[in-house]
């Protein structure tokens, strides 16, 4: 099967978690600026992380497949486990913000970026598996020295929330890891180039 239809899916599942996040913000009573910050303050931080969060995902995932012609079963069953924990972000989102980054919301975010991430790496896997060995995906990946690194923020972050008694430290991680993936990544569009024919 051709990717466009698990594209625009994935990219439709996208958008409905972005716009959910964004209902969840309170409005705030008054009308200045003292009232958005103290109202809505936590509400839009929260809502900025998850947004990033999101678009780093969108982005690689469009980077991905790029390099993907035709997708098999074990692909969209693994598109679908990614899309299912991204899909509880608006959740544990407002949930950390409503909390006012209590213990036990705080970690259960770390536990959804860290679920979210291991979803991610087994559809890139099964998509290098099902390419053979001469992927292209596997070329562009190479060290995934990102990769490995962010469960060490995500383990970071929730032992923080578990030992420090403001667990809104933790968050710091949470923060750092997606600053980390916000720094364009251009080994994919490396190999795409190498793959595209010369005019």
């Amino acid at each position: 099967m051709r990717t466009s239809r698990l594209e625009a899916f994935s990219d439709g599942v996208l958008a409905i978690i972005i716009t959910i996040m964004v209902l969840e913000l309170k409005i705030p009573e008054g009308h200045d600026l003292s009232g958005l910050l103290h109202e809505t303050g936590d509400g839009l931080l929260t809502y900025l992380l998850s947004f990033v969060w999101v678009g780093i995902y969108w982005v690689n995932h469009h980077h991905m497949f790029h390099l993907v012609r035709r997708v098999a079963g074990g692909v969209l069953w693994a598109n679908l486990a990614l899309l299912f924990t991204l899909s509880l972000l608006p959740f544990t989102t407002a949930w950390m913000d409503e909390s006012a980054f209590a213990r036990t919301p705080v970690v259960v975010y770390g536990l959804n970026l860290t679920v979210a991430a291991l979803a991610y790496l087994v559809l890139q896997k099964l998509i290098i598996r099902q390419q053979g060995p001469d992927s292209p995906l596997r070329k562009a990946v190479g060290g995934d020295l990102k990769g490995k690194i962010s469960p060490f923020f995500y383990l970071a972050g929730i032992l923080t929330a578990l030992l420090v008694e403001q667990a809104a430290y933790a968050v710091a991680f949470y923060v750092a890891c997606a600053l980390l993936w916000f720094v364009p990544d251009r080994r994919i569009d490396r190999v795409v180039r190498d793959l595209e024919p010369v005019d």
